[in-house]
Order: structure tokens, then sequence, then C-alpha cells
């Protein structure tokens, strides 16, 4: 089964390396040879821990940089123990954002543990969508859970301050979407479900058709992304991503034509050679 690689140009200042997997059945994800123990499903995926994460990422670090974190985190002592841990969160998942190459699971977490202690329905739910749109760019079974497992958290918290925003409903839906193993669709029509409550009651919310379609591509229904995209490309004609995840649908299907228009399409909005180099050579083998 083949794997096609997508760029797509995400929002603010992000590059997303979104990854999908086309066949005709639910699409399958790739397990790391590492993560066998558990079961899920009737296979074997090991959960990664928290400290398995910070361990191997501060294996990298300069002994400098190491003794820097260790004194921020054996920073909090007697007095406003709350307050103190915000601000050494804050100052590591800085950190890890600023001064390490690779340092983004540890910036995420330490981004996410400020965010609950600070407890704000804004910091929660920028935290959760960072892990988000992480997990959709992950191949590794283990970490997707993970990601996913904190995307949830922070989604439910947000709600618990806010349970009538609809974008935190869809994002809490796309986590169990992008989380989900690829031999337990359950977890997928668990998180199509509820982005369906929230289209179901307002049908221009475009964020909700756009993670139905994404939800439709990843259970296979590629019919029913199209469906979805095709909506979204309407209200959203310069949706790069919407176009890309459209062509590849239409790709999929043996609509040549439909995935070539909306691959053209997309490639007049991206800037990036690489990215129109990966579009020309899709274009390429549909005609």
């Amino acid at each position: 089964m083949k794997k096609q690689q997508i760029l797509v140009a995400g929002t603010g200042v992000l590059l997303l390396l979104v990854l999908y997997f086309f066949g005709n059945t639910v699409p399958p994800r790739k397990t790391s040879d590492a993560a066998t123990g558990g079961q899920a499903s009737g296979s074997a995926v090991k959960a990664i821990g928290l400290q398995d994460i910070l361990q191997s990422s501060e294996a990298r670090l300069t002994p400098a940089q190491l003794s820097y974190v260790n004194r921020l985190k054996q920073s909090v002592v007697r007095g406003d123990v709350k307050a103190q841990r915000l601000n050494a969160d804050r100052t590591l998942a800085l950190f890890w954002r600023d001064s390490v190459s690779d340092g983004l699971l540890p910036y995420m977490y330490y981004n996410a543990e400020a965010a609950k202690l600070e407890n704000t329905e804004k910091s929660l739910t920028f935290a959760a969508r960072l892990f988000l749109e992480s997990v959709r760019g992950e191949d590794d079974q283990a970490l997707k859970s993970w990601m996913a497992a904190n995307a949830k958290d922070l989604f439910e918290k947000a709600l618990a301050l806010n349970p009538n925003n609809d974008s935190t409903k869809v994002g809490l839906g796309a986590s169990y979407i992008f989380g989900a193993p690829a031999d337990n669709p359950t977890e997928v029509m668990q998180g199509i479900q509820r982005i369906l409550e929230v289209a179901g009651r307002d049908s221009s919310n475009m964020y909700a058709q756009f993670m139905l379609g994404v939800g439709g591509i990843e259970s296979g229904q590629y019919d029913r992304a199209t469906g979805r995209l095709e909506t979204v490309i309407r209200h959203q004609p310069r949706n790069v991503e919407a176009l890309l995840l459209l062509a590849g649908a239409y790709q999929q299907q043996g609509k040549k034509a439909e995935a070539i228009r909306c691959y053209t399409a997309a490639r007049k909005l991206v800037g990036a050679h690489d990215m129109i180099q990966a579009i020309d050579k899709q274009i390429q083998s549909l005609q």
C-alpha cells in the first residue's frame, strides 16, 4: 500500500507535514519496532511514557544545558509553590522551544503543564492544538497515542471552562480520530460523532466540515470525505490543506480529473519549491 506524503501550509508560521495512507480500507499506521507489549484490539502496542520522552530528549543536551534544566526542575521551594511551578514550566517550555533543535516534545509537555496551572481557556486550547497538529504528522503509534491523550485531556479541561465552544469540541473529536490505533476504528467513529454534533447544529462551521473530511479519509470513507472537503473549498477556496487532502481522496477513488483539478488549484497557492515539486509529481502520475 503506497504512502503518499503531502506538504501543506498551516496557519500562522507553521508548515505542517501531514502523512496519509490511501487504500481501500481503513488506512494502516506504522508502529515502531520498540512499540510492543500492551494489547489494543488484537495487536500489541506499548504506551510510551513521559519519562521515556524526557530522558531521551535530555540525553541529547550539553552538560551546561542539562544543568540548567535540572536547576529549573528543582527550583520549586517553599512559599507560593503554584506560582513557582508555573514560572518553571514556562521557562522550561521556552528553553526547549528556542534552544534545542529537536525539543518539540518536551516543549509541548511543559507548555501543557503551564497551561493546566494557569487554567484559562486560551492557554489550554493553545496547548491542546499544539499536540493535535503534531499528532497529525506522526507515524509512530506510541507517540501518536501519547500526543492524542494529551490533546484530549487539555481540550476536556478547556470545555469544562466553556462547554459551548464548538471549536474546542471539534478539536476534541479530532484528537480521537488522529490518536486511534489502526486496528481500532471505534475511536475514529467516536471522534466523528463528536464533530457531527457540531456540524449538525451549524453547517457553516468549516472547521467541523474539514475535520469530518479528514475523518472520512482516516476511516477509508473517501466518498464522504470528498463531499465534506468540497464544502470547505467552496467556502475557503484558498485552503491549501483541504485542496491537497481532497485531491488525494479523489486520487484514491480513481477520479483522476478531479484530483488533477485540486492539485492544480493547490499548486497556484503554495510558495515553497519542495511543495510545488511534490504536487507536480502527483499530477504527472495521474496524466
